[in-house]
């Protein structure tokens, strides 16, 4: 194991203002906007990551269940919401970097069962390291019920999955250089009530049923990636997964294409590694104090980050860090927020390591948070939780009013 340098950001929020760009290379004013390139998209990028918007594109408020909720429910899986809640909402429970088994993780999971009915929630989100230390050996390998299942019992909901390092091991634990791995999830999917991840990346749009196939404009959309190859701790060896390989060109047309044509209200992107982040593991770009390369440092990452979602999405949901981190947007983010939530099991170590712009933030306790959309706003809520006594408290709240992007 090599010995890690000190982190350090690759540049400054004021250094960004002062470079006089935002992502994509436009002058910083506040009427600066981006077009998504057209792309056109290949059969495998269809099939291998747009399988499930496809599935699930949504119907209009109180319309029938589509056939995809549907045939969920008769095949023994938790359906997707057809509709808004009692609160005129969908109601997102986030979660990161779970998978340990351990208390910490049934006192996270006991504390957001507790605020199940009364938040109305009827989606879960993993943010990916959700079976430590290496990831299942098979689809069938008890650790999924160990560190899944068991921890998570009443939390009877779908729950979107992404890859997390951890969960793409080589012989190093955690350091994602074997994506191949990550295949394993994919297959537990078509056994499990709750775990839902069709391929290793997708989309998911709500109300179940509506989108480009199912016609209406969803209300969300959530978008999630497999960031593994371009932030691994090692170099890939298969070329099929190399840093400009198939696999990331794929995946990155498909991104490109998807929230082109997304009609929906918000947009989320979830992916287990940060754009941005004050914790030990630090940004994109400079991941762990690496600076150079085209792996540790996550530099392929940054750019995908800023040239593709940041200015068109509403939020980029990430674990990595165990801390809980609600990160302003601003002038370098394109209006997106990004939000780190990965203290579902572990917790930090106390302290902010860098200074991105921040509204809240904690590094030493566990925690989720409870995504809550609806026509009019979007709602983050972050929550603390205290191992001993299983409960959670309300920590800080943010709102947004208006989109990103609209159309």
């Amino acid at each position: 194991m090599c010995e890690l340098i000190p982190p350090q950001a690759d540049m400054t929020e004021d250094q960004w203002v002062r470079s006089g760009t935002v992502p994509g290379g436009e002058p910083t004013t506040p009427a600066a906007t981006r077009t998504a390139p057209v792309l056109n998209l290949n059969r495998r990028t269809l099939l291998g990551g747009a399988v499930a918007g496809a599935a699930l594109a949504v119907l209009p408020y109180g319309a029938a269940a589509p056939a995809a909720a549907r045939d969920r429910a008769a095949d023994g899986k938790y359906p997707f919401p057809t509709a808004p809640n009692g609160n005129g909402e969908f109601a997102v429970l986030v979660t990161g970097d779970a998978g340990t088994g351990e208390e910490g993780q049934y006192a996270v999971a006991a504390a957001a069962r507790d605020l199940m009915a009364s938040e109305q929630i009827g989606l879960a989100i993993g943010l990916g390291d959700n079976i430590y230390e290496n990831g299942p050996e098979s689809a069938h390998d008890d650790e999924f019920q160990d560190k899944f299942e068991k921890p998570n019992t009443g939390i009877d909901v779908p729950w979107l999955m992404v890859l997390g390092n951890h969960d793409c091991s080589g012989l190093i634990p955690g350091s994602g250089g074997d994506p191949a791995r990550g295949d394993r999830e994919v297959a537990y999917a078509t056994t499990s009530k709750r775990w839902y991840m069709p391929s290793r990346y997708y989309s998911v749009a709500l109300p179940a049923g509506s989108g480009a196939d199912g016609g209406g404009a969803p209300l969300v959309e959530f978008f999630a990636l497999d960031t593994n190859p371009v932030s691994s701790y090692v170099v890939q060896t298969d070329p099929y997964f190399h840093w400009d390989g198939p696999y990331m060109r794929e995946q990155r047309a498909w991104l490109e294409g998807a929230l082109k044509k997304s009609r929906a209200r918000w947009k989320i992107v979830l992916g287990h590694h940060p754009y941005l982040n004050n914790g030990k593991h630090g940004s994109a770009g400079s991941y762990d104090g690496f600076t150079v390369g085209h792996y540790t440092s996550g530099i392929h990452l940054k750019e995908l980050y800023e040239e593709v979602v940041c200015g068109r999405a509403d939020l980029i949901l990430s674990g990595h860090d165990h801390t809980l981190q609600l990160l302003e947007p601003s002038a370098r983010t394109g209006g997106t927020r990004q939000v780190v939530c990965g203290a579902a099991s572990k917790t930090g170590d106390g302290k902010a390591h860098f200074d991105v712009p921040a509204e809240w933030q904690d590094f030493s306790r566990h925690g989720f948070m409870v995504l809550k959309v609806s026509a009019r706003s979007m709602t983050l809520d972050a929550y603390t939780v205290d191992v001993p006594t299983r409960t959670a408290k309300l920590a800080h709240r943010t709102r947004s009013a208006a989109p990103v992007a609209v159309g």
